[in-house]
């Protein structure tokens, strides 16, 4: 089974081609984002703790991710779609290193690729149409400013293994071309 790991900015598509993957393949798609919000949710102490940094639109630190990500990866041996995750290079390197501990490793790194104005955009509709208080302007913005500074990085990081995709055309054909993308790469 695949062990994939998709990257792009925040309002890139990640999440929704994350789950379209995962279906495809029967594996699980593992999002700290999402591990984060059911926890904040329902005010763990893990919710509590990453609040402020949500509230701030700073990203959760490194530390508290990759603990989150380990019993992830430790679940899902035989495959997984990693959507944004890692998002530092020492988050990247401490994958490595967990995957080595594994005896696993990652098969494809996709990064999708969308202009910042279009970012902002899709990210103001989605605080909308999900009612996600989180989703000002000035956090999307922050959001974004963060993601630049800290997560394209990894860009360098993966180098020649990346495979990029154009996440502006329509759901369907972003899809299309990360599955043309994927049999090409073999």
């Amino acid at each position: 089974m695949p062990k994939v790991i998709l990257m792009g900015p925040p309002g890139a598509g990640k999440g929704t081609q994350g789950e379209i993957l995962a279906s495809t393949w029967q594996v699980p798609r593992i999002s700290p984002g999402d591990i984060i919000r059911a926890e904040i949710k329902n005010q763990s102490a893990l919710g509590k703790k990453v609040q402020s940094y949500n509230d701030a639109g700073l990203l959760v630190p490194d530390q508290v991710v990759i603990e989150m990500m380990q019993y992830q990866l430790e679940a899902a041996a035989k495959g997984w779609v990693l959507d944004g995750f890692p998002r530092t290079v020492p988050q990247a390197q401490s994958l490595d290193s967990m995957l080595s501990q594994l005896g696993q490793a990652y098969d494809h790194v996709i990064n999708i690729d969308v202009p910042e104005p279009d970012l902002v955009q899709r990210l103001k509709r989605r605080a909308v149409d999900q009612g996600r208080a989180d989703d000002t302007e000035e956090v999307i913005r922050q959001r974004l400013q963060e993601y630049f500074q800290k997560t394209q990085p990894l860009l360098a990081y993966y180098g020649e293994a990346v495979i990029q995709i154009d996440g502006t055309p329509a759901l369907s054909d972003v899809t299309s071309s990360i599955y043309a993308c994927l049999a090409a790469h073999g």
